[in-house]
């Protein structure tokens, strides 16, 4: 079935407006999920996607979502758990709510997403968890940031290994043009990674990444694909 019905979160700007983009000029259906609906609503109509309010935080939020798309479309084939939260800190200096926040929509997020979408999946199904270049590497200020994104990693592999019939991909950004970086507060911090981001890809090449796994026969599952620029160590 080369049309897929394909719900992402998290896509009123970054990775997951550049997938939900590439995504329907490929020929799929996609339904939108965010808590910024002006947007959806905009990005929905140029593209002519479909959309509806989510918090991923929220485990009926999520389900409410996932309804709402197989009400609309009468299926859904694919999640993209896209959404997430990146701001870094010094472990000293004791941003608890920014941990709390990170483990909220980063791991959370991504578990309500599964538990939405796994009883809709019929004969078979396609996870595709955004993680983060932080899934196979550590730096300081990032250590939260980077454990959230260890878990999605390893709450992909678990789900992958548990069903025969389900796809489950890992796509791993390198540094990337994303909103990510302004909901960091502290200035240590927020100056590292100006310097970082001199490097960013476009979104739209996560979006490519995404298209090419959910493109491949039923047969085929991509496990994990890492995409980061050339000059990105």
């Amino acid at each position: 079935m080369s049309e897929k019905v394909v719900v992402i979160s998290g896509a009123s700007s970054g990775i997951g407006e550049a997938t939900a983009r590439v995504l329907a000029k490929a020929g799929h259906k996609v339904f939108l999920g965010a808590r910024r609906e002006d947007r959806l609503a905009a990005l929905a109509d140029e593209i002519g996607g479909a959309h509806a309010p989510l918090d991923v935080t929220s485990r009926e939020s999520f389900q409410s979502f996932v309804d709402a798309a197989v009400e609309r479309y009468g299926r859904v084939d694919v999640l993209v758990n896209n959404a997430g939260v990146m701001p870094l800190s010094l472990m000293d200096s004791l941003k608890v709510d920014e941990w709390d926040r990170m483990v909220d929509v980063n791991i959370k997020g991504v578990l309500n997403g599964i538990a939405a979408v796994l009883p809709r999946f019929t004969g078979g199904g396609h996870v595709v968890n955004v993680a983060s270049i932080g899934a196979h590497m550590v730096m300081p200020t990032a250590a939260v940031y980077c454990a959230t994104k260890y878990a999605v990693w390893a709450l992909s592999e678990g789900l992958r290994q548990e069903r025969d019939d389900l796809r489950v991909t890992v796509i791993s950004p390198g540094v990337t043009e994303s909103e990510l970086a302004d909901t960091i507060t502290e200035d240590f911090a927020a100056s590292l990674m100006e310097d970082f981001r001199k490097l960013a890809l476009p979104a739209s090449a996560i979006g490519d990444a995404i298209a090419y796994a959910i493109s491949q026969p039923a047969e085929v599952d991509v496990n994990e694909i890492v995409v980061r620029p050339v000059s990105q160590r």
